[in-house]
């Protein structure tokens, strides 16, 4: 059985990324800049912008965090967007979700320059990703076909089950694994809250991408023999005997379905530091497509 090593996979990301920023400087051009908008005071946003501000200043960037207060107007928002992407010193900008329930997150998407969408959110991208354009690839399933890449998981052909259908996660890894390329060529199912007999459908997967936000729901009984399985669920699921008083739990139950598998992401170390490294590897695609 492989353990998709997220960590270590992000890491190597990192080293050539950083190597790449090192060229760049040489040459005397500034370094890519990456900017993220905080709005409010979330726990868990705050911890993966930290993380997004640290991983920049390993691999070189310029980075710069915005934080506007939890009563910001939809109004101060926008501002703050049209000036960010009028800034021709900044390559690649996110706005951390989820937001404060007065503003509209559809509307703030939009007015994103497409340009600078590192997130790969704006419809303008997810159009462009879903005709096999140029474009920015939203950074989770961006990193599930790089890790399925550099481990040379066979997908050509295979049976692919998607348990969510998200904007985010679930529906564009779809559409990715389901593309001509490297990682895709699969036969995509997408499977969610709606779907009947779901065990019949995964039992007869060949790859499964759990993206339905439920601990650990995927079961032993629910895959075949060699299946590879790819979890992005993350849940803090409370537990009066850890330090912290809860522990992280993906969508699968890790121990019994890793005794099936081939191939298996664990949580935390899998998907999760993948996209930081995949959010990287898109602002560096926008600095080189702006130079």
């Amino acid at each position: 059985m492989t353990v998709l090593d997220g960590k270590k996979t992000a890491q190597d990301l990192k080293e050539e990324i950083k190597t790449t920023v090192s060229e760049i400087k040489k040459s005397g051009q500034r370094p890519p800049h990456l900017a993220a908008i905080l709005v409010g005071n979330d726990g868990a946003s705050l911890t993966y912008v930290g993380s997004k501000v640290r991983s920049c200043e390993y691999v070189g960037f310029d980075s710069t965090l915005i934080r506007l207060d939890e009563s910001t107007t939809e109004e101060i928002l926008l501002d703050k967007i049209e000036e960010l992407n009028q800034d021709d010193q900044l390559d690649g900008y996110i706005v951390q979700l989820p937001l404060p329930k007065n503003i509209d997150e559809e509307k703030i998407l939009l007015a994103i320059d497409p340009k600078k969408d590192v997130d790969g959110f704006h419809p303008s991208n997810f159009g462009r990703m879903a005709l096999e354009m140029d474009s920015f690839i939203p950074a989770t399933p961006y990193g599930i076909m790089e890790l399925l890449e550099r481990y040379k998981i066979e997908t050509s052909g295979k049976h692919c089950v998607v348990v969510g259908r998200s904007h985010i996660v679930g529906r564009p890894i779809s559409i990715l694994m389901s593309q001509k390329g490297p990682a895709g060529n699969a036969t995509v199912t997408v499977a969610h809250s709606r779907t009947q007999n779901l065990t019949s459908l995964t039992k007869n997967a060949d790859i499964i991408v759990m993206a339905l936000g439920i601990p650990e729901y995927l079961t032993a009984e629910m895959i075949k023999e060699g299946a590879t399985i790819i979890d992005v669920g993350i849940t803090r699921v409370a537990d009066e005997n850890h330090p912290k008083g809860y522990v992280i739990k993906g969508d699968v139950a890790y121990d019994e379905v890793a005794a099936k598998a081939a191939a298996i992401t664990p949580v935390p170390g899998g998907v999760g530091p993948m996209t930081i490294a995949m959010l990287l590897k898109n602002t560096l695609l926008a600095f080189q497509r702006k130079n």
